[in-house]
């Protein structure tokens, strides 16, 4: 199976995330996207980040009627900060029949080239970008086969607009699927 990995802190999940991977399981020849869920990007503090189990169980929820999305812990194991190339090197050993290919968003393209490895990434895994509101995407030729650009819908929604506005008090339902928002009340997440 040729399989997408879209890495994520998920803190927490919401329609941005699945407007994204649902376009890309329909107009892409990817045939599943996998969100892993990160338990500490080496770009982003920890301390701003829910347990990891919390983030797990919340994509979980939000992915039950996406049937070519899957969720995987598989960073959960690995030494962390999560580096994306032990990520990718980890799930070819464990799924050796499938094949793998990182979806990453205009944002971290722009700085593609300080990822742990990010020649070797280049050299043995197809990328798929998406775009992102204010990043330009580009691509030189010698990339032509290892990258692809997305023409996919933009939606700016951030968790970060998510956790702040939830802290103020405010009603952000429509931003997330509803059984996510109803795990965030009854928790009371980001308070």
């Amino acid at each position: 199976m040729n399989i997408g990995i879209f890495s994520g802190s998920f803190n927490p999940i919401h329609i941005g995330h699945l407007i994204l991977v649902n376009y890309i399981t329909e107009y892409s020849e990817l045939d599943e996207v996998w969100l892993l869920v990160t338990p500490q990007n080496p770009f982003k503090e920890e301390d701003d980040l829910l347990d990891e189990e919390i983030r797990l169980k919340m994509t979980e929820l939000a992915l039950k009627d996406y049937p070519k999305v899957k969720l995987s812990n598989i960073e959960f194991s690995l030494p962390r900060p999560s580096y994306t190339i032990n990520t990718l090197e980890e799930l070819e050993k464990k799924y050796p029949e499938d094949t793998f290919s990182l979806i990453i968003g205009a944002d971290n393209w722009e700085r593609f080239d300080q990822w742990k490895d990010s020649e070797d990434i280049l050299a043995n895994y197809k990328i798929y970008v998406y775009p992102r509101y204010g990043y330009s995407v580009s691509r030189e030729n010698r990339l032509k086969k290892s990258v692809e650009i997305l023409n996919s819908p933009i939606v700016e929604i951030s968790s970060t607009f998510i956790r702040e506005g939830i802290k103020e008090g405010h009603d952000l339902k429509a931003f997330m699927p509803e059984v996510v928002y109803k795990y965030i009340k009854e928790h009371n997440l980001y308070q």
